[in-house]
C-alpha cells in the first residue's frame, strides 16, 4: 500500500512528465524548422520518413540555405523594409495613441464616452472585415504600393490606446493638479510628468505594434505590389513557386524572421508583463 509521501512523489512525477510532453510538442515546430534550415533539400526528404534520429538531427550540417537566403534570394531587402515599416509604426503609434489616451484619461469633453466605446469596439473587429474598404480608401489617397500605405493604417490602434488610457488613469490626479497650479501646460505635463512615469506601458505598446507589423501578412500583400517594398512575411512566399519549393531556404527565412522578435521580446518581457498588469488587463 502506497504511503502519502509516495503518492505525492508519483503525483509530482506525472505532472512533470505531462509538462515535459507539452514542452516537446510546443517546441517541436521550432526544432524541426532549425533542423530543416541546416540541411539541403535532398537530405531533408531522405530522412523525413520513417521517423529516426536524423529526422531532427542533420547528417551534414550546412549553412548554405542561410547564405542563399541573402545572396540568391535577396532577403536583405524585405528585412530592411520590415524594419523600416515597423520602426516608423512604433514611433508614430506610441505618440498618437498616448496623446489620444492622455485626452481620454485626463479631460472631460463632449461625446467622450461614446468615442471611447468606439475605441473599444475597434479592436474587436477582425482586420479581414475592413481590409477591402481600407484598401479602397488608401487607393483613393494614391498610397498603394508605398511605405505610407503600409504604415498609416497601423498607427492608430484601439488596443494600444486602451492600454495607455488604463495606465494614465492610475496616475494620481493630485500630481497633475499640482503641475497645473505651478503653471505647467498640457504639453509640459505630458512631456515632463506622464512620459517619465510611463516607461513600462510604452515598451508594452512598442512590442505590441512591433509584433503586429512584423507578422502582418494580409495588408502588405494587398498594398505592396512591387518587390522593392515587400516585407518579410510576403517574401517568404517567394520560395514556393508553381514547379518547385525551396524548402531549406523557406525554413531558413522562417527561422530568421522568428529570431528578431525573440531577441527583442526576451529581454523586455519584464516590462511587457508590467505594462499589461498595470493597465488593468488581467487574465
Amino acid at each position: 500500500m502506497m504511503t502519502r509521501r509516495s503518492r505525492r512523489y508519483l503525483k509530482n512525477f506525472l505532472i512533470y512528465l505531462c509538462l515535459f510532453f507539452v514542452a516537446v510538442l510546443t517546441l517541436f515546430p521550432l526544432i524541426w524548422g532549425i533542423s530543416a534550415s541546416l540541411r539541403d533539400d535532398s537530405e531533408l526528404f531522405s530522412y523525413i520518413m520513417p521517423f529516426s534520429v536524423h529526422t531532427l538531427i542533420p547528417v551534414e550540417f550546412t549553412f548554405q540555405a542561410y547564405i542563399d537566403l541573402f545572396a540568391k534570394y535577396g532577403f536583405f531587402t524585405p528585412v530592411k523594409n520590415t524594419i523600416l515599416v515597423t520602426g516608423i509604426s512604433i514611433i508614430f503609434g506610441c505618440i498618437v495613441n498616448s496623446v489620444a489616451a492622455f485626452a481620454f484619461a485626463v479631460f472631460d469633453f463632449k461625446f467622450k464616452k461614446p468615442l471611447f466605446a468606439l475605441v473599444l469596439l475597434s479592436f474587436m473587429i477582425p482586420f479581414e472585415a475592413i481590409a477591402l474598404p481600407l484598401y479602397k480608401v488608401v487607393d483613393n489617397m494614391h498610397m498603394v504600393d508605398t511605405y505610407q500605405g503600409m504604415i498609416l493604417p497601423s498607427i492608430a490602434s484601439g488596443l494600444v490606446l486602451f492600454l495607455f488610457v488604463q495606465f494614465f488613469r492610475d496616475i494620481p490626479a493630485d500630481l497633475l493638479d499640482a503641475a497645473r497650479v505651478d503653471g505647467a501646460g498640457i504639453a509640459r505635463i505630458y512631456r515632463s510628468i506622464l512620459l517619465p512615469l510611463s516607461k513600462p506601458i510604452f515598451i508594452t505598446a512598442a512590442l505590441m505594434i512591433f509584433m503586429d507589423q512584423w507578422n502582418s501578412y494580409l495588408w502588405p500583400l494587398l498594398i505592396a505590389r512591387s518587390k522593392g517594398i515587400r516585407t518579410v512575411q510576403i517574401a517568404l512566399t517567394a520560395f514556393s513557386t508553381e514547379h518547385k519549393t525551396a524548402w531549406s531556404a523557406l525554413y531558413a527565412g522562417s527561422m530568421f524572421s522568428a529570431l528578431i522578435p525573440l531577441v527583442l521580446f526576451l529581454p523586455l518581457q519584464k516590462y511587457f508583463v508590467q505594462g499589461i498588469t498595470s493597465s488593468g488587463v488581467k487574465g
